[in-house]
């Protein structure tokens, strides 16, 4: 860590946060007229909409701003707030490290006592990046493990997560919890391959496991229409079952679900023990919970891929189980202690006070958006941005964000219009809230930081209020 990062991290362990004021609220209905005009068309009422428009180069120059002070959910846009931070606050250049130690003696390529391995919340130790892990294990000499496999995940807190708290839709792969040994996203890949002649649908699962059996749903006639709602999943820790029918007409389809009922270290188990197969290797003993004994020697390490590349995923694809790792990641890091989410949280407000943001309103719950308790101000998110676009990491922030009209979650929208091209823009969904914020480089070559936050029971309507308001900063900006 450089000497002004260690600084400022100790600022952040130290400084207890009282917040700076906010400015006043800006009155409701100071919105662009084309904006005004989709909106009306919605049903949606000027003061469900928050907006904060500045040039980033005159940071007194408010192009439009609409309850500015006002506090908003955010949905996905939060993750901008965590990603800025950890790029400040971590560097460009972090990674996380997985470690694998061993304990008792090395007799030949027996290891007599067990394998340990720690974690430090890698949000991307994917299948692939594992194996390779795992070969790093067997170059060093270890082939039979006569003992037990140990899973050190001490960098986070043990928090019970329940994965139907927030829309009772456990097996949806983006409400995994964070896990400091996340193991390929905790998600199972079931590919649906129909076999017309021999009268059956054919189920591959990735990652493969040894000794999971996968019932398959029977082969229909018919239209493919609602074919994921036709298969009756249950996928337990020891096999998954599809009750129900898939149509021929489907083809190849591949479903992730999450398997809610397997615990991390059921699932890191699994497939642990399928890949140390094919690696050659022997194991027999139990995969549990525990710490590196002190009389523990590191046998090899895996480092991640560099912080940029991860928030590209988190904000291009808007990756929630990402998110989450980062925040958590921001808790351990800076305060040195097993991180939770108030930790996380902690370290993001104290990272926006340090900077001159007033965030007296600002709630972190996870740090990915997908809460109905988070909640930020337009005009603090509009701040932040504005800052961020003065700061050296710029380029690897900005080129984050999805682009208007070309790729990530914008990848389809303002495809006609002028502005394509020319916004760097993060969206943000959930039930009654529609949110966009990021840079647009207006025709003028000036460039906006733009927040807009619509909460209402009609807020799906209000995408093209927002795609409006995009275009017009463009032309007018």
């Amino acid at each position: 860590m450089r000497i002004p990062q260690m600084v400022q991290a100790a600022a952040l362990s130290l400084l207890l946060l009282n917040g700076c004021a906010a400015a006043p609220a800006t009155a409701a209905g100071d919105l662009p007229v084309p904006m005004a005009r989709a909106l009306a068309g919605s049903g949606i009422p000027a003061d469900a909409v928050g907006l904060y428009v500045q040039e980033v180069g005159a940071p007194n120059r408010l192009l439009a701003a609409a309850n500015a002070a006002q506090a908003f959910m955010p949905a996905s846009t939060m993750k901008l707030v965590t990603t800025d931070a950890a790029l400040e606050l971590l560097g460009p250049t972090f990674s996380w490290r997985t470690e694998a130690y061993a304990s008792g003696n090395l007799d030949g390529e027996t290891l007599r006592g067990d394998l340990i391995i720690k974690g430090s919340g890698d949000p991307k130790l994917v299948v692939e990046k594992f194996w390779q892990f795992l070969r790093q294990i067997r170059a060093a000499g270890i082939r039979e493990i006569h003992g037990n496999l140990l899973l050190d995940r001490s960098a986070f807190e043990d928090v019970a997560i329940d994965a139907a708290a927030f829309d009772d839709e456990p097996t949806r792969p983006y409400n995994v919890g964070p896990d400091a040994l996340l193991l390929n996203y905790k998600t199972f890949g079931f590919r649906f391959a129909p076999d017309v002649a021999g009268g059956v649908v054919r189920v591959a699962v990735d990652p493969p496991l040894a000794g999971y059996p996968v019932t398959a749903p029977k082969l229909a006639a018919g239209n493919c229409d609602d074919w994921r709602g036709k298969l009756q999943p249950s996928v337990e820790p020891d096999g998954a079952r599809f009750g129900g029918t898939y149509a021929a007409a489907c083809g190849d389809q591949t479903w992730y679900l999450h398997p809610y009922r397997m615990t991390p270290t059921q699932y890191f188990g699994a497939v642990f023990r399928q890949l140390w197969s094919e690696l050659g290797g022997r194991f027999d003993g139990e995969v549990r919970g525990g710490l590196v004994p002190a009389d523990a020697r590191l046998v090899a390490s895996w480092d991640s891929v560099a912080l940029p590349e991860v928030i590209r995923d988190i904000n291009k694809y808007s990756n929630n189980v990402m998110a989450r790792q980062l925040l958590l990641t921001l808790a351990a890091d800076i305060l040195k202690l097993p991180a939770n989410p108030e930790r996380g949280a902690r370290a993001v407000k104290t990272w926006l006070a340090n900077k001159g943001i007033g965030a007296d309103e600002l709630v972190v719950d996870n740090g990915s958006g997908l809460s109905r308790s988070e909640r930020i101000a337009p005009q603090t998110m509009g701040r932040m941005l504005v800052a961020a676009f003065r700061s050296p990491l710029m380029p690897e922030f900005v080129s984050s964000l999805p682009l208007a009209g070309y790729d990530g979650t914008m990848r389809r929208r303002l495809i006609e219009q002028t502005v394509a091209g020319h916004a760097h823009i993060k969206t943000g969904s959930l039930r009654d809230v529609r949110a966009i914020a990021g840079y647009v480089l207006a025709a003028s070559g000036r460039r906006y930081a733009v927040v807009c936050f619509i909460n209402h029971p009609n807020a799906a309507q209000g995408v093209k209020a927002q795609d409006a308001l995009l275009q017009w900063v463009y032309e007018k900006g």
